[in-house]
């Protein structure tokens, strides 16, 4: 279903927002069409990295392979074009480049759509002035991490994004101040760098000042892996390493919700006219025979059913 419908001018802005934000998201753009489709060249759409898809790119033979080719860009970061046809199985075979659908709409039109992925680089910030901090700021580049660095008073101008990766490294100088602005952020991991017995007083504190045991979860600590670090160097390593699992976890969440998008398409009602698949959710063309419910990709579809149902019913 379109959330909204937003036009040309309010997906510019609502690009900026999500971009500004650092909401991972992708750009789908109409870029051939093949005449009879309900889509025109330059129409666009915004699909956001849980799935929401605002504009428009065509009816239900588009939308929901889109939703899902987006996700799967978003997650590898990398542009695609698709394409809906008739003839699938020979542009395949043509062009492996382009992933190729088929439409099995009985109008026989085709449409072309660009996938643009904007994902922010992960970024991690290290709070703190401290050994541990510096050399994560050392070593988080290497591994393609934006760094910023920041102390006691740059927290209120610290922005975290939702694939921020927060370590509080303050050695119990502002632990309770740092852990608690980390939290009320979407930031995707919050670790402290502490005792365990001062962990337990930083939640502690935290706890008393209104934040719930699902919120005080989400804290990393010890902070890193257990790979028996001893030096500043050795432990920023560590915390490195759960940084990347964290990550390449937000990447395999990113597929598997595709993967969803495609199952639930899969499992949607299938046009007993055309045989294409069509979300039940929002379906605006649908009719009942026998006691079912039949659901169809357009007007055209259902009043060919409606005139001969058995004739479909039968195939």
């Amino acid at each position: 279903m379109i959330a909204g419908g937003p036009n040309a001018a309010r997906l510019s802005e609502l690009s900026r927002e999500l971009a500004a934000a650092g909401v991972p998201f992708a750009l789908a753009t109409v870029v051939y069409r093949r005449a009879p489709v309900s889509s025109h060249m330059g129409d666009k759409a915004i699909v956001t990295g849980d799935g929401r898809l605002f504009g428009w790119i065509g009816g239900n033979c588009s939308q929901s392979v889109v939703r899902r080719e987006a996700l799967a860009a978003i997650a590898t970061g990398q542009p695609k074009l698709v394409r809906l046809t008739v003839d699938a199985e020979q542009m395949a075979a043509e062009r492996a480049s382009v992933t190729t659908i088929s439409m099995a709409c009985p109008s026989g039109g085709e449409v072309s759509i660009y996938i643009e992925p904007h994902v922010a680089a992960p970024q991690i910030v290290a709070i703190g002035e401290t050994p541990i901090a510096r050399a994560l700021a050392r070593m988080a580049p290497i591994l393609d991490f934006e760094v910023t660095v920041a102390g006691a008073g740059e927290l209120d101008a610290l922005h975290f994004a939702p694939m921020s990766f927060v370590v509080v490294a303050t050695a119990g100088q502002y632990d309770e101040e740092a852990v608690g602005a980390a939290l009320r952020s979407p930031a995707r991991y919050v670790a402290l760098v502490a005792s365990r017995r001062r962990a337990k007083s930083v939640l502690g504190a935290l706890a008393s000042t209104g934040f719930t045991r699902e919120q005080l979860g989400r804290v990393h600590s010890p902070a890193g892996l257990d790979i028996g670090g001893v030096s500043q160097e050795e432990i920023a390593l560590s915390i490195l390493a759960e940084i990347v699992k964290e990550y390449r976890l937000s990447q395999r969440e990113l597929m598997s919700r595709a993967e969803e998008v495609r199952v639930r398409d899969d499992a949607a009602a299938h046009d007993p006219v055309c045989g294409m698949d069509v979300e039940i959710e929002g379906a605006r063309n649908l009719a009942e025979y026998g006691g079912s419910v039949y659901y169809f990709c357009c007007p055209r579809c259902r009043t060919s059913f409606l005139e001969a149902p058995e004739r479909y019913l039968s195939v």
